[in-house]
């Protein structure tokens, strides 16, 4: 028994990697020890560095840098999907000009770091004489660095897909587009859906940049709140707090796939409990 990378590993193999495993885990606990331990004898969880998460205030502007930051996300994911789809089939196309037009944009967005989009937007377009707020700088950069990720998603899954899928639609009569709109594209998203949500989650982490370009999301707060010295500059307390939201919103992003995808798994079955018996069955019987 082998598989495709490589072969399963024997009594010995199984020890060792083992024994890899605990020095691992025991060395990152080392190290995770070592930087509590460091907070800790530098004071930063001592009362006054987090005695800035009792004021009321606070605790509201907390609420308003988060739901920025979702509101980013959320915007931001909708059009990457779109942008996608679009895209994906763009690329899929039997046009030759449309295959080029699209794999030029998807290769160019996907090939530029997603902080160079958004200096580009927010700090170059006004030099061309457009003057675009933090928000739709954050927006543009993250559907399209991620938009242009996804294409390549649902073009590998739409590719992936039983050319009997295709060759059934275009029995019934439809046309390229409702192919790929109506049969290849949502089954693509389907069968591609944990690929899909790790970047979304990706996209999620990314809104975290907003903050170089002055978009008051989490990230951005928590400086500000780490910078403020009546709190005695809580920059770390701050960061730890932010960095438990994104955690818990990643989290939330997981478990929503999860149940999408069992929801799938239990369609699926009772479409298969339900299916009528086959031809041969009810010749037989006759």
């Amino acid at each position: 028994m082998s598989n495709v990378l490589f072969d399963v590993p024997g009594p010995k193999a199984r020890v060792r990697h083992r024994l890899m495993a605990v020095l691992g885990i025991v060395a990152v606990a080392a190290i995770l020890t070592y930087i509590v331990y460091r907070f800790y004898d530098s004071g930063q969880f001592t009362a006054r560095k987090w005695q800035w998460l009792q004021y009321t205030q606070v605790q509201r502007d907390l609420v308003t840098a988060l739901l920025a930051t979702v509101k980013a996300f959320a915007l931001g994911a909708v059009l990457a999907l779109v942008f996608g789809a679009i895209f994906a089939a763009g690329r899929l196309s039997d046009h030759a000009w449309v295959r080029g037009v699209s794999t030029f944009i998807v290769e160019f967005f996907r090939a530029i770091p997603l902080l160079i989009l958004m200096f580009l937007f927010y700090y170059g377009a006004p030099a061309l004489g457009v003057t675009l707020p933090p928000f739709a700088a954050v927006v543009l950069g993250l559907t399209l660095y991620n938009g242009s990720v996804l294409a390549e998603v649902f073009r590998a899954g739409v590719q992936a897909l039983p050319k009997g899928q295709s060759e059934a639609a275009y029995a019934l009569g439809m046309g390229k587009t409702q192919v790929m709109t109506l049969v290849l594209i949502p089954q693509a998203i389907r069968s591609m859906l944990p690929t899909i949500i790790s970047q979304l989650v990706v996209l999620l982490k990314d809104t975290a940049l907003g903050f170089l370009v002055t978009y008051p999301e989490l990230l951005y707060y928590a400086r500000y709140i780490g910078s403020q010295g009546a709190f005695s500059r809580p920059i770390v307390p701050s960061t730890i707090v932010v960095a438990a939201i994104y955690i818990a919103l990643c989290l939330l992003l997981t478990a929503l796939a999860n149940f999408i995808e069992r929801r799938q798994r239990r369609s699926k079955k009772h479409v298969e409990t339900e299916r009528p018996p086959a031809t041969e069955d009810v010749v037989g019987v006759a």
